[in-house]
């Protein structure tokens, strides 16, 4: 007879991991499938935090070189050992993902090791990484599969010379030359690293801008910003293919006038976006409709067309994002209880990880201006701030955008060091409705890079101090 649990996740992901636990916590008996030897999805184990510990390694071979002199430290000849600056990153990895193994055994959640399949009825699949086949039956069954890189025709990737963000991250020799196709988050983060550890980094992107999703004026800042670093960006540029040798690959390349052209590259990074992974998970069978663009339709409790068959995180609508389908991993648990969980998506904040780092939530300006809102906008610069000045960062600025009439905070936006901790304080104002005086007038300890938010909320209507 077919084990059987209340709630079984397939995807130990953000989404799949914390909604397990959030489920165990409220009582259920919760198993959990993961086709990786390691629990974490790909966020955990090739993609947020092995990322993340390559932008704070290569950042910190930044500093040596260009930014020890203001400080009065006298550096020697300084070299890299990319071998264990690799090592570092895996041994992370290896923490937080030994981290969320921990937490399964802690919340008696059953793990299975291999690749779940809709069976239809309740029941999964899963083919066993031994080679052996169990079927498991859940009243609650929960997809949180994640994504994948997207590729593209007529760019083989070999992981070598043409490569997706997943080899991105255990190169072991520093490209001379590095192409990256597409101007998007995951493109401009690890061309980051590489930059900084010194690649020449071109950028080539079919739209007229990076990022045109964000409000124009903070996507124009970075984008001065990494071409002051050395990025090269072509926009409104279509790749037409890429060729791979042993030295490297070539990429051909049409402007926005038709003419064709080559660039040289050792490695080529294809990072145009991610699509979510239902390939081979039996949606079909289990009779699990897909929206126009491909993801697992849902209803607002995350219920697919299939009864007792959920779905979150990437293989739904809404940004890719960990901690939207960490959010929703919780939701979904307490609905399933019988409680009120719910996800509000205007506040879902997101981030950059560039240097300076660059982060937002809510509306911007083209946003609001195309649904006819009124607003007022507070500005302020990293610039006279104490705390940026004492730390030689000063780069940057903190934008809020208020309704007009009722001073609610509609978008906020900061680009500036540690901007991916300052818009905690800027999603808490937007989830909970506040007005920019209700920042402005909120105690920031000084000398703090918090400052500027409050700066900023006080220029909404005038009366910034330091501006």
């Amino acid at each position: 007879m077919a084990e059987q649990y209340d709630v079984l996740v397939i995807g130990s992901g953000p989404g799949g991991y914390v909604g397990a636990i959030r489920a165990a916590q409220l009582g259920f008996k919760t198993g959990i499938i993961e086709k990786r030897k390691t629990l974490g999805g790909t966020c955990l184990n090739v993609g947020c935090i092995p990322s993340k510990a390559l932008l704070d390694s290569s950042e910190e071979y930044h500093k040596v070189l260009h930014k020890t002199d203001i400080h009065g430290i006298g550096v020697g000849k300084v070299t890299l050992d990319l071998n264990k600056l690799m090592e570092r990153k895996n041994t992370i990895v290896k923490e937080v993902t030994d981290g969320v193994d921990y937490l399964m055994k802690k919340n008696k959640i059953t793990r299975y090791e291999g690749f779940g399949k809709l069976l239809g009825g309740g029941e999964v699949e899963v083919a066993l990484t031994d080679g052996k086949k169990e079927v498991l039956s859940a009243k609650h069954i929960v997809l949180a599969t994640g994504s994948v890189p997207i590729d593209i025709p007529g760019l083989p990737v070999d992981g070598k010379s043409i490569i997706t963000s997943d080899h991105a991250i255990d190169l072991r020799t520093v490209p001379k030359k590095l192409v990256v196709i597409g101007a998007g988050v995951i493109g401009l983060e690890l061309g980051s690293v590489w930059g900084r550890l010194g690649a020449e980094v071109t950028v080539v992107e079919l739209l007229p801008g990076l990022l045109p999703t964000v409000d124009r004026s903070f996507g124009s800042l970075l984008q001065r910003s990494l071409e002051s670093q050395g990025f090269n960006f072509l926009f409104e540029h279509k790749v037409l293919g890429a060729t791979a040798s042993k030295s490297g690959a070539k990429v051909k390349i049409a402007a926005p006038d038709g003419k064709e052209s080559e660039l040289d590259a050792d490695v080529v990074l294809v990072a145009v976006g991610r699509k979510p992974f239902i390939d081979g998970i039996g949606l079909e069978a289990a009779g699990v409709q897909l929206t126009e663009r491909k993801r697992i339709k849902v209803d607002s409790h995350f219920q697919t067309s299939a009864a007792g068959i959920y779905a979150i995180g990437d293989v739904i609508d809404g940004p890719m994002l960990a901690h939207k389908a960490e959010e929703e991993g919780v939701a979904l648990a307490e609905l399933l209880a019988g409680q009120s969980g719910h996800v509000n998506y205007a506040a879902v904040p997101s981030i950059i990880y560039t240097w300076p780092e660059m982060a937002w939530v809510g509306k911007g300006e083209e946003e609001l201006k195309s649904a006819g809102v009124e607003y007022k906008v507070g500005k302020s610069l990293f610039k006279p701030n104490a705390r940026a000045k004492a730390m030689n960062e000063a780069e940057g600025q903190v934008k809020i955008l208020a309704d007009k009439k009722t001073d609610k905070v509609l978008g906020a936006f900061v680009f500036g060091p540690r901007a991916s901790d300052m818009i905690a304080e800027l999603a808490v104002a937007v989830e909970f409705g506040a007005s920019s005086e209700d920042i402005a007038r909120s105690f920031h300890a000084h000398p703090t890079l918090s400052e500027v938010v409050k700066e900023a909320a006080m220029a909404v209507d005038k009366w910034a101090i330091h501006a």
